[in-house]
């Protein structure tokens, strides 16, 4: 039987880009560039590696999105995922990481699946929090943070590293696990893989096709909201001292007024 793998995808603002808020506090994403989650493509390439090593395996990419948001999906088919499901609907605007998950695991019943691979948190929100929420609603263990990741008889193991030791941890599938950034570059798409990306099934799905009201995601939806935010201010002009015979002792009575030292 097919190993069915599906990785957890999102689409981010750049972060390299201007960034600001929309008039109901969320982030106005038409006015900044969108792409794949950097540790969202960590994910992607341990899928390949755990299907490159299985007899047969099937990788699926899914994200909860808006129409731009295939943008990463296409991203990781050329990497070389399967096919891919995007969650597209209005009232899904403004959902926090409790409705999203609701969705993801919903959606992730509905495909199928042995495994779910996620980045360790994503570039924006960066919560880190998903993989651990996601497999509770699904009702199947968590192995998460992993450097390393393998699937082996019906088992997936992984070492975590801590900062004074490093776990070796397992469980049997169905189950989620979550990659860091220490597991491995991620590889490049080929001119190959892009050309073939645009011919993969791209699925979509609405609220009604997983049977979740619109009052369970949105902005009222949502268990947490943002009350207020404000523009990140100006950067000023630094300090600059002058050695002339007390330049070392200026700079640490300087460190020293900032608490550096």
């Amino acid at each position: 039987m097919s190993l069915r793998i599906v990785v957890c995808v999102k689409y981010v603002p750049d972060a390299t880009g201007d960034r600001h808020f929309a008039d109901d506090l969320t982030v106005d994403r038409d006015d900044v560039d969108g792409l794949l989650s950097e540790l969202d493509e960590y994910a992607v390439e341990q899928a390949l590696q755990i299907a490159e090593e299985a007899d047969d395996a099937e990788i699926t990419v899914l994200t909860v999105g808006p129409e731009d948001a295939k943008d990463a999906l296409r991203k990781a088919l050329s990497m070389g995922a399967d096919k891919a499901v995007h969650v597209e609907d209005d009232d899904l605007h403004g959902s926090d990481v409790m409705a999203t998950s609701l969705v993801l695991a919903k959606a992730v019943e509905k495909t199928g699946y042995d495994l779910v691979i996620c980045g360790m948190a994503s570039t924006d929100g960066t919560m880190g929090v998903l993989p651990a929420i996601l497999a509770e609603r699904l009702g199947v263990p968590q192995v998460t943070l992993l450097s390393e990741v393998s699937v082996e008889d019906g088992t997936v193991k992984g070492r975590r590293d801590g900062d004074t030791a490093s776990e070796q941890l397992e469980a049997s599938l169905p189950a989620v696990v979550s990659v860091t950034d220490q597991s491995g570059e991620a590889r490049y798409p080929s001119f190959k893989g892009i050309m073939a990306a645009k011919k993969k099934p791209v699925e979509t799905l609405e609220l009604d096709d997983l049977d979740i009201d619109a009052d369970e995601v949105g902005l009222e939806g949502s268990w947490t909201q943002v009350d207020s935010a404000a523009e990140r201010p100006a950067r000023t002009a630094g300090t600059i001292v002058k050695d002339e015979g007390e330049g070392g002792k200026q700079l640490a009575e300087f460190l020293a007024s900032q608490k550096f030292i």
